[in-house]
This record gives structure tokens, sequence and C-alpha cells, in this order.
């Protein structure tokens, strides 16, 4: 199997090359190349085509949430890149307009050299690195941010999702697991997977996070439901 090539995005240089130590430290990771700003990360991931950028979200010029938004909508018709954000979470209320935009999740700053591997390993295969629970306690947080919901239109996308299927999403609003999702409904984990790949797919979105964000905005899931 091929390494995983990552592309590390932050203005400040100490924070990169503490980033590069740990993550050229495991054999499975490969560091292709170091961007200060979000306009440099979208032309490095054209020419690097790394399986995941490391975005930072407050720099100067273009920043971490337009750079997204780019690398997104330029990945589509190349490689797909991933792009997991750094927020410290007390300062960064824009974490949701980053997903909303592209990204598959986000990460501390402050987080254990571990947990960065390892969230950069889970993005590169394609899913998620939010815990579902965290996910659900930002969006209450930041609630306000998103859309309001008219309540006397369908949500777009939704019809096309069977009422078991809108179940699922529901659940995953909720913040369950697939094995959590399966208890309560009482049937297998693979069952409640394929239901998520389903709904996913009909509704065009790439992962979980983007999953929860939908349920907020179409009005399945408000804040403050338990």
């Amino acid at each position: 199997m091929s390494a995983v090539r990552v592309l590390l995005v932050d203005d400040q240089p100490l924070l990169r090359t503490g980033f590069r130590l740990i993550l050229e430290a495991e054999s499975d990771i490969a560091v292709v190349g170091e961007a200060g700003d979000g306009a440099a990360a979208v032309e490095m991931t054209r020419s690097l085509l790394p399986d995941v950028v490391l975005m930072d979200i407050r720099m100067p010029g273009v920043d971490g949430i337009e750079a997204t938004r780019r690398i997104i909508r330029d990945g589509t018709a190349s490689h797909d890149p991933r792009v997991l954000i750094l927020t410290t979470f007390d300062l960064d209320e824009y974490v949701i307009e980053a997903v909303r935009a592209g990204a598959s999740g986000f990460l501390l700053k402050d987080s254990p050299p571990e947990d960065l591997v390892q969230a950069i390993r889970i993005v590169a295969a394609g899913d998620a690195i939010v815990a579902p629970s965290v996910t659900r306690r930002l969006l209450d947080r930041f609630a306000s941010r998103l859309p309001a919901v008219r309540d006397e239109a369908p949500p777009p996308g939704l019809d096309t999702l069977t009422d078991r299927e809108r179940e699922v999403l529901a659940h995953v609003a909720r913040g369950l697991s697939n094995a959590e999702i399966a208890a309560e409904l009482v049937v297998s984990e693979t069952t409640v997977k394929t239901h998520v790949g389903n709904v996913l797919a009909k509704l065009g979105l790439r992962d979980r996070v983007q999953a929860v964000v939908y349920a907020y905005e179409t009005g399945l899931s408000r804040p403050g439901q338990s």
C-alpha cells in the first residue's frame, strides 16, 4: 500500500515543522509539501496531488475556508483530496463553514500526536474523523450560523430517501455511531453502514460530517433535540 500523501498548511512555520516531525515518523505517511497560506495551498494541491490537506483556518490572504472550498471544487475533477481542518475550538467559529465547504472534519491543534496520525489515516480512507458527538456539540453551539429552515417546504433531497434512511440520518445527526444505531434499530451494523452509504450517495454528500450539517440545514435535526 502506498503512503498517504499529506500537504501541511499553516502560517506558523514552527507548527508545520512539528507536524512534519510527527507524521514523517510514520512509515505509511509522507509529507509532500508545506504552504503558509490558502492561495499557496490551492496551487500546491494541484501540483503535488496530496491525499490529505491538513488545513489551518486563520491565515492571511486566502483563509482556510476559502482554500478548502477551492480545493474541493477543483478536486472533484482530479484526484479528490480530503481536507482536515485544524482548529483551536474556542476561537474558530468558522469550523462549520469549513465543513460545509467540503472539509472531512477537524482536529484540535493541541491534540496528542497519535490522534493526528490516526486522523490522517481515517480521512485518507474516506471517512470523517470528527466524533459524531463532537460534531453535534459544535453544531448546537453554532446553529445560529446555519440558514433558517422553512417548515412549509420539504427539504431538497429528503424525498429521495426511504423512511428507514431518514431514520438512520436522524440518528447520525444525534451523534450515534453505526454500532449504536444498529442497537437502536435492532439491525446489524453492516445494514446500518449500507443505509449510511445510500444516504450519502442519494444526497451527494462526502461523509458523515456533511450528513450532520445537512440534517441541521433541512430541519431533520434541531439544536437541543435528544
